[in-house]
């Protein structure tokens, strides 16, 4: 090696062995993840300040137009009605969710093993995803004979979708060179799918599951809608129905902040499963030295 060549390979190395220093933390976060929580915070605030000064300077209505304090006392004081009808909801958004990872992951795989079933069945299931959920629930809810799976039904048609025609993708993403390189030391296609096409697909099912896990509770609200039943196993779409046949708007505006801030939480709960399974090795959630 040549002294230049030599010069360098001990400064890399002598370059590798310097500690690299820690992140710097807040209140046990590192520091540059705070600008992310504090933006969409302080528009949040700024947003439903200009709503109740708007609310209070034109004196309107809360049967109109409740303002942000209202809403939130309303929310308080009707929180035990609306907190049991939001675990309802959240119930049937939950196992529509799974159902659709369960029956879409296997679908994917099927289809990633036979091009002639992917051909043959992948049609219908785009049909099932283009029909309004809407117009499909009635018949739905008719067909199943009971609320709750029928519930399920129309929550898991919306959902499962995302998550199958993401992991196809991901199944066919896997590297072509490896795949050859898997055939040439005789991998069976257990051990391909197992060690190869599934790791590649992940970060496409996790993409998936994000967009899921909204549609989930989207589905389960709409099918509350349409059904319109009552009782104490009533979801929050069917408070609103009440609240807002009693002229009740504060209350509807409570309830939507609820399915709202459900849906954000299903967010924020499946962006950080994404980020707990690929902060190790996937380039998207790897940090740049940089």
């Amino acid at each position: 090696m040549s002294a230049p060549e030599d010069t360098l390979a001990r400064e890399a190395a002598a370059a590798e062995a310097l500690p690299v220093p820690a992140e710097p933390r807040f209140l046990g976060l590192p520091v540059g993840i705070w600008p992310r929580i504090l933006a969409p915070l302080v528009i949040g605030v700024l947003v439903l300040a200009l709503w109740e000064l708007a609310v209070r300077w034109n004196d309107v209505p809360p049967y109109v137009l409740p303002g942000p304090l209202l809403i939130g006392r309303t929310l308080v004081e009707d929180w035990a009605t609306l907190s049991a009808s939001l675990w309802v909801t959240l119930r049937i958004t939950f196992l529509a969710l799974a159902a659709a990872i369960l029956i879409g992951v296997a679908l994917a795989v099927l289809f990633s093993q036979s091009k002639w079933l992917e051909m043959a069945l992948l049609p219908y299931a785009i049909v099932l995803q283009v029909t309004p959920i809407v117009a499909i629930a009635p018949l739905i809810i008719i067909w199943a004979d009971d609320i709750d799976l029928s519930l399920l039904i129309c929550a898991w048609i919306v959902a499962f979708f995302p998550i199958l025609s993401n992991t196809i993708l991901g199944l066919s993403a896997a590297d072509h060179n490896l795949v050859n390189l898997f055939e040439l030391y005789g991998a069976s296609r257990w051990q391909t799918l197992r060690y190869l096409k599934l790791p590649a697909a992940l970060p496409y099912f996790l993409a998936g599951l994000k967009v899921s896990g909204g549609l989930a509770l989207i589905g389960a609200v709409v099918a509350e809608f349409v059904a319109g039943t009552g009782g104490n196993a009533s979801g929050l779409a069917y408070r609103i129905l009440e609240a807002g046949y009693q002229l009740k708007i504060p209350r509807v505006f409570a309830a939507l902040a609820m399915i709202s801030l459900s849906g954000v939480a299903i967010f924020l709960a499946t962006s950080l499963i994404s980020h707990l399974l690929l902060r190790r090795w996937h380039e998207t959630a790897l940090r740049r030295e940089n």
